[in-house]
């Protein structure tokens, strides 16, 4: 049964701090192409911030993200999932608490991010091996 770990192999952990302000966050996670990035303090993690929480609490707050610290209006009560855990746990978590991300410890330490996309994708590059191997079962039998 295929585990988080899998997924995840051997990509580099993109994360902030706390005390990093929203525009410096916000341009590297364009930099980085993700719509949502770990906040880690001293290797622990302290919260995730998402694109949500950039239109949530900064442009509907008025705040000015060059002075906003990303710790104050990151999500800090954060559903987390261990690399030993199957990738259907992972999505039954994500599904059961509405979310789109979880970071990935390895005991209690954080190894990995894990979106939904990371998830959707695994599972299409599943189908497509599933389906190819079909393909040639039923072609080789004719």
């Amino acid at each position: 049964m295929p585990r988080v770990k899998d997924i995840l192999k051997e990509r580099e952990l993109f994360f902030v701090e706390p005390d990093e302000t929203v525009a410096e966050v916000a341009r590297k996670m364009v930099d980085h192409n993700v719509g949502a990035t770990l906040v880690l303090e001293n290797g622990q993690l302290r919260g995730i911030f998402s694109e949500r929480d950039l239109m949530r609490r900064i442009v509907v707050g008025h705040l000015d993200p060059a002075r906003t610290k990303v710790g104050s209006v990151m999500s800090a009560d954060v559903i987390t999932i261990q690399d030993t855990d199957t990738i259907e746990e992972a999505m039954a978590r994500m599904k059961a608490h509405s979310c789109r991300h979880l970071p990935v410890m390895r005991d209690t330490q954080v190894v990995g991010f894990l979106s939904m996309r990371d998830l959707m994708n695994y599972e299409l590059d599943l189908k497509t091996d599933e389906l190819q191997h079909m393909r040639a079962y039923i072609h080789g039998t004719r």
